[in-house]
């Protein structure tokens, strides 16, 4: 039930962003501007979905929760969400490597600055909230500022004894369970969480009918707190986070050929037989803080995170003079031995398939300190934040490739081939950031800056030629202002500098992603009523490519220069609710609006990109997107409709019409959910995700066409006291 009071504007220092549910005791670490009158006030653009909007689908699939917020694009790939691609206000969602994500607060993607890519994100089904912070109001949150941020605010230890329990069981064997118990005993208090799910996958083998194409991940954490006396001089508060996850999932980057595709969407060919995807994550955060008086608190932040991958996958042909293998998928007629070796219809011969093992391993370990100080004038109000952060993160590379052959429709003999990288890539980072939050009479006024110092290395054991370093320093101011017309009534204005920083891999001649990102809105704010558009634009001197290990003629890590980008849109949200003959009705509508072009024509090496002409807009980024949240509410019960749609999205710059081989179609999704409250602690959940089961391919990167996930229903008992 999202529209109790889901869109806050949430002002806090960088590292102490835990925003609770209103039955939880909120620390003094946070600082949440939640009433109508803060809300309308917000100098800035940020959205919060609280733990309500998170179980009204029981979503595991972070795309689907996201998708409830306004200038938040998705690209899918996998159809459970395991690997998401997110951007936010027109930045490449590719691996989500644009923006900043975190959790409660700390960077937890696996290298945020050597290698920004986002094979790991925090499971969504064990949050208690999600930020996202768009424009001058993420200028707190680096190092990626020229989108915005994301936040994951896990549950806090509970005041009172809390034990939880759901298990879930659904279509294509799909099982969750998720179980926590914690509780507050005078000065001490401790929160213990389990959760788990997995499916076997919708996707069906052509080598083995039978075989799991799903996945399987665990997620332990354990959350330990110590608080000082209420009535002690200074309160203080100590928390110990230890977190850890796995995964196993028989997932794939090879998709299908259009015809194929229409014929059978839910196919995988035999050449992707062996791809899989193994991870473990591990965590130790350790939160102190002190508030000295009625007026300022200083919170520090330690932590550590270490992620471990193998990524074994299909990658093509051995042979260098073979075509790529997009190409293959993409002109089939043109290669039809290669297209029956990979779907299995034809023996291999002298033609080995690739599969490589991207194994890697990624650290990142630092320390923050954040001040806040609230100064109360008789006619100028005043907040001021400032935080360091010092952070180092890397990644080591150990990829293989092996060559298998395709017999009697079977990948067979496996044998070591190469090594295709080896390599370190290692950065450190000092950041500061203050913020200046002035009040007076109707206006609000925000004025922040951020520092960024970043000196970064690598390290090729098999070339050095490819051995580099390079040390940058950007400063990103920022401004926002609101002046309320009223009390339900205000209107805003924000600009800032955003900022992406080069890898360890770039070179001399590549500039880092900068930008000039500008914002104006409206907000009304009255009872049942919310409503919200602010249109923007994002002025881009660079736009950067990064090199993955699934893009074509380019080394992982290598970095483009895009040139000159501009990137403008609307952001509309609204929420209301209605009474209807005792009945409570919800509506609530988030849709965005989006035009870009590249200022400059070049031929790039970087293969998403290719030969781009002047005007051509950027791949991967709806026009249109919107989502449509409606039901029936009573006390016993909800039944609720989520209405998703997505227009098409192009595969590659381009402009004019859209080529059906290289872009993806427009795409509706319709969800439901009903749930029956039996009482305080009992609820049973039923929901249907896509229930008109439309399947279409909703990406052709890096090979072939892939589809979204087709109809399931699941089943979910949840008890609670």
């Amino acid at each position: 039930m999202m529209f109790k009071q889901s869109t806050f504007y949430v002002i806090t220092s960088a590292f102490a962003l835990n925003v609770f549910a209103q039955t939880e005791q909120l620390t003094e670490e946070v600082l949440v501007l939640g009433s109508q009158e803060d809300y309308q006030n917000a100098a800035g653009s940020a959205q919060y979905l609280d733990r309500e909007a998170l179980e009204d689908f029981e979503y595991t699939d972070v795309n689907q929760v996201l998708a409830q917020v306004p200038g938040v694009y998705i690209r899918q790939e996998d159809g459970f969400g395991l690997r998401p691609n997110i951007g936010l206000r027109g930045v490449t969602s590719d691996r989500s490597q644009k923006i900043t994500i975190m959790e409660d607060g700390i960077l937890i993607t696996p290298a945020p600055y050597s290698a920004p890519a986002a094979y790991y994100i925090p499971n969504v089904n064990r949050m208690q909230a999600v930020e996202v912070f768009k424009g001058p109001a993420s200028i707190k949150f680096g190092p990626n500022t020229v989108g915005g941020a994301i936040n994951f605010a896990t549950r806090p230890v509970p005041q009172n004894k809390t034990a939880e329990v759901d298990l879930s069981y659904g279509s294509y064997n799909y099982q969750k369970y998720r179980a926590l118990y914690g509780e507050t005993l005078q000065n001490f208090g401790y929160l213990i969480e389990g959760l788990r799910y997995s499916a076997d996958g919708f996707k069906e083998l052509d080598s083995d009918k039978n075989a799991n194409t799903g996945f399987e991940r665990n997620d332990i954490n354990a959350r330990l707190m110590w608080q000082s006396d209420a009535d002690a001089s200074f309160y203080q508060r100590l928390e110990l986070k230890l977190g850890y996850a796995d995964e196993t999932s028989n997932e794939t980057y090879l998709g299908l050929t259009e015809a194929d595709f229409d014929d059978d969407a839910l196919r995988r060919y035999s050449a992707s037989s062996e791809d899989e995807f193994t991870s473990t994550h591990s965590q130790l955060h350790l939160i102190h803080t002190l508030e000295l008086n009625d007026l300022a608190t200083l919170s520090s932040r330690a932590y550590y995170n270490n992620f471990q991958r193998d990524w074994i996958k299909f990658d093509g042909f051995i042979d260098d003079a073979a075509p790529e293998a997009k190409e293959i998928l993409s002109s089939p007629e043109l290669y039809p031995s290669f297209i029956g070796i990979i779907r299995g219809d034809q023996d291999s011969g002298d033609q080995a398939i690739d599969v490589t093992n991207n194994a890697r391993e990624y650290g990142s370990q630092g320390l923050s300190i954040d001040a806040v100080v609230e100064l109360d004038g008789a006619t100028v109000s005043q907040s001021i934040e400032a935080g360091l952060r010092y952070h180092y993160d890397y990644v080591q590379r150990d990829h293989k490739q092996y060559a298998f052959d395709m017999q009697s429709g079977r990948l067979q003999n496996k044998r070591f081939q190469k090594f295709v990288d080896d390599n370190k890539d290692q950065s450190v980072a000092l950041s500061a950031y203050i913020n200046d939050t002035l009040v007076i009479d109707k206006w609000r006024i925000n004025l922040g800056a951020r520092l960024e110092s970043i000196d970064s290395e690598r390290k090729d054991d098999l070339d050095s030629n490819n051995d580099n370093d390079r040390s940058h320093t950007e400063l990103l101011p920022g401004v926002g202002v609101v002046y309320s017309i009223s009390d339900q009534l205000g209107v805003l204005l924000g600009v800032n500098k955003g900022f992406s920083p080069n890898g360890p891999g770039a070179s001399d001649d590549v500039d880092p992603e900068q930008s000039i990102n500008y914002e104006w809105g409206v907000r009304y704010n009255r009872e049942q009523l919310k409503a919200e558009v602010i249109g923007f634009f994002s002025d881009y001197s660079n736009l950067i490519g990064r090199c993955r290990a699934s893009d074509s003629g380019c080394n992982v890590g290598d970095e483009f220069n895009g040139g000159s980008v501009e990137v403008a849109g609307v952001e509309v949200l609204i929420e209301h609710q209605f009474l209807l003959a005792g009945f409570s009705v919800p509506l609530g509508l988030a849709y965005t609006y989006t035009e870009s072009a590249f200022q400059e024509s070049f031929i790039s090496g970087f293969s998403q990109w290719g030969e781009v002409q002047q005007g051509d807009e950027l791949p991967y980024l709806p026009e249109h997107q919107a989502r449509l949240y409606t039901g029936v509410q009573a006390n016993d019960f909800d039944i609720l409709a989520n209405i998703k749609y997505t227009d098409e999205m192009r595969d590659l710059p381009g402009q004019a019409s859209f080529d059906e081989n290289q872009s993806t179609p427009e795409l509706l999704v319709v969800d439901l959910s009903a749930s029956y409250y039996f009482d305080d602690n009992w609820t049973a959940q039923l929901t249907i995700d896509n229930i008109l089961d439309t399947l279409e391919p909703v990406s052709y990167r890096p090979f072939g066409a892939r589809p979204n996930k087709s109809r399931t229903t699941t089943a979910t008992v949840k008890y609670r006291f």
